[in-house]
């Protein structure tokens, strides 16, 4: 295949069912990671609410979905992905195995930067009348926003990642097009490209998240 055909015909749809798996799983293990991480900083024993059953296990939870290794996650998960989604084949489907292999990792991120926060400013807002709310919302989430950023912007490196990963099994995406063009079809051309704009898309989204954090900070 020549650098027409890929441009015209395989990179297109790969590029948008990458960043249709990519964003839609970092908008939803987002939401799931910042509430595992609340949970997981409050309950700590020098948290707002210390709860040490509540963070012990919902720690072991977090870190055996991280430690599963994601090929792995994904072929465990076919049953469940085809309850929800009603295939296991796809890139809608891929989001399910997608969100939970990312979720614990972003969780894990938000969790650090959360509990970097300054205590003296915890403590000056207790001091100040304020609930556990405002404290979480108010004051460790903006302080640690910056942090976050960061965080998320890794997060979606690896997101990048893991729809490669998960076109090996029918998910679609860039991945897909260079196992399935590229190595199975022993077109060395398809693989280079492919992974030449793999690289240019991690580096676009590593420069915004800098850019993001540099405005934030």
């Amino acid at each position: 295949m020549n650098f027409n055909e890929y441009v015209s015909t395989l990179l297109p749809p790969a590029l948008v069912q990458t960043f249709y798996m990519t964003f839609v799983t970092t908008i939803i293990a987002s939401i799931l990671g910042f509430f595992i991480a609340i949970v997981l900083v409050v309950t700590k024993d020098d948290g707002l609410k210390p709860n040490r059953t509540v963070n012990t296990v919902l720690g072991v939870i977090v870190n055996a979905f991280r430690s599963f290794p994601f090929m792995i996650l994904i072929v465990a998960m076919i049953p469940i992905t085809r309850l929800i989604a009603g295939t296991s084949i796809g890139e809608t489907a891929a989001l399910v195995p997608l969100t939970v292999g990312a979720a614990p990792f972003i969780a894990r991120l938000i969790e650090s930067s959360l509990y970097e926060v300054d205590k003296g400013l915890i403590e000056a807002a207790k001091s100040f009348g304020a609930t556990n709310t405002q404290i979480i919302f108010k004051v460790m989430v903006k302080e640690a926003l910056p942090s976050i950023v960061n965080g998320i912007t890794l997060a979606i490196i690896s997101i990048i990642g893991y729809t490669a990963m998960a076109g090996a099994v029918g998910a679609g995406g860039l991945g897909n097009v260079a196992l399935q063009y590229g190595y199975s079809s022993f077109d060395k051309n398809v693989m280079i490209f492919t992974v030449i704009v793999i690289i240019i898309v991690v580096q676009i989204i590593q420069v915004l998240g800098d850019l993001l954090y540099k405005k934030i900070k």
